[in-house]
């Protein structure tokens, strides 16, 4: 819909939406018990009997941010490692059992976690409990060379796929090191190196295992149609007898600041492409929520500053994304955008730069604000309604600020996000020194950004 009626209409919408009784006065609640076992597990366990399905969720403290260098890739590879068979389970007896009861599987990793989950009926949980727990506890025993050899083959696949051979790939492993100073824990990227995937040893990657994978390094999240008092006994029954691993210590990085970066790479690519990316700040960070915001004022909507500027109305990209990465020890703050056939980078960054410096100096209108609160408070509640989702956050805001249950507040802040927050962190973050990466077609460096500003 197009037009003065389009417009009406969102208008009425968004006042509609503003005025609900649920965005006024309504407090949002996700009621949990929380548990912990004498061996140092935590059990939390949200009851939702609105569908008769459940979710596990399980998180391992242990990121690629806990690796060394030199041994990168490790939390990874065990997302991995982790689905090839336990004591009781051999494989390929997790995915079997778990499909024979009409639910699923899967795990990721971040810079800060691994994330192991189920869902399906409800009356699959205990079976998705025993299986958590098996490999919790008896996975080291079935853990051999073939295992490693060929889940170490699966991930360096991975990276062929997803950096080495994807186009504009090669910014992940650009990137991180150019923003973040080499002892930083964020400065490699997730995946790792070929280079320390292939040099890991069964010793290594056991004692990599011996650290992290223990009950007292682990939250295990139970969401959905259960009783809390049952998935208490049960949890004690299967997991009590793993035993407590050795405490971890996570120093906190060292304050740094970025240097203004220009670096330019060759790929085979048909466009280029350009990304900027400056230090941020970390998860919950006073500033992280009004960042939030100027993300979506910026790339988050078909009228978003960058959306509207560059790919709309100049027409001299093809496609514009911002993204507040906010992680728990650190975070950064990028733009990538690919420009349209005839069109440099620097016509792209000129562009750019013009926009952050128009919102910096005036901040957003009161219309672009409401639509970007309204927008980030809709997708947020969109995502309750999912109870894997449910049991993933609960997790996150566990690990995060020590409450399983930081809905509101979590909401609250971002509902609470004026226009002089949006100016103060654009000018703060987004228009000093930061990192400049211009990916372009083999031979066409003239394509390139340079880092001059914008005038």
């Amino acid at each position: 819909m197009t037009g003065r009626l389009g417009t009406v209409l969102v208008t009425v919408l968004i006042a509609l939406y503003s005025s609900s009784a649920f965005a006024q006065s309504s407090r949002l609640r996700v009621p949990v018990s929380v548990d912990t076992l004498p061996n140092g597990l935590t059990l939390i366990v949200h009851e939702d009997h609105s569908v008769p399905t459940v979710a596990v969720n399980v998180w391992f403290h242990v990121g690629s941010g806990d690796e060394k260098p030199g041994r990168t890739g490790f939390a990874h590879l065990f997302e991995h490692l982790m689905f090839m068979g336990s004591e009781h389970a051999p494989y390929p007896n997790f995915d079997r059992l778990l499909e024979a009861a009409g639910a699923s599987n899967n795990g990721t990793t971040d810079n800060d976690r691994t994330s192991y989950y189920e869902w399906g009926p409800s009356n699959a949980a205990s079976l998705m409990l025993w299986l958590e727990a098996d490999r919790m506890g008896w996975l080291l025993p079935t853990m051999d060379s073939a295992k490693l050899d060929a889940q170490r083959e699966v991930v360096k696949n991975e990276r062929r796929q997803g950096v080495e051979n994807q186009p504009y790939g090669l910014a992940e492993d650009i990137l991180s090191p150019a923003l973040y100073p080499a002892t930083h824990p964020y400065s490699w990227p997730v995946i790792g190196s070929m280079a320390d995937l292939s040099a890991a040893s069964l010793d290594d990657v056991k004692n990599f295992f011996r650290q992290y994978y223990a009950p007292n390094n682990a939250v295990v999240v139970v969401a959905g149609a259960v009783n809390t008092d049952s998935v208490q006994r049960t949890v004690r029954q299967l997991f009590a007898d793993i035993p407590r691993g050795p405490a971890i210590s996570r120093p906190a990085p060292s304050p740094f600041t970025v240097r203004d970066t220009v670096i330019v790479a060759e790929d085979q690519v048909q466009l280029p492409r350009l990304y900027l990316a400056w230090h941020g700040v970390r998860q919950y960070h006073a500033d992280d929520a009004a960042l939030d915001v100027a993300q979506y004022l910026l790339s988050g909507a078909r009228n978003a500053r960058l959306t509207g500027a560059l790919v709309y109305q100049q027409e001299i990209a093809n496609d514009i994304r911002a993204s507040n990465d906010a992680k728990k020890l650190d975070g950064d703050f990028n733009i990538v955008a690919t420009a349209r056939p005839g069109k440099t980078l620097n016509d792209v960054r000129a562009a750019i730069e013009r926009e952050l410096a128009r919102l910096a100096a005036d901040g957003p209108t009161p219309r672009e604000l409401e639509q970007a609160r309204n927008a980030i408070e809709s997708s947020f509640l969109n995502r309750l309604e999912f109870v894997n989702a449910k049991a993933e956050q609960l997790n996150q805001y566990y690990y995060a600020t020590g409450n399983p249950d930081h809905f509101e507040q979590d909401l609250e802040r971002h509902r609470t996000v004026n226009a002089m927050d949006v100016k103060r962190v654009v000018a703060t973050y987004l228009t000093g020194p930061r990192v400049t990466l211009s990916i372009v077609p083999k031979g066409k460096r003239e394509l390139a950004a340079t880092r001059e500003t914008a005038q």
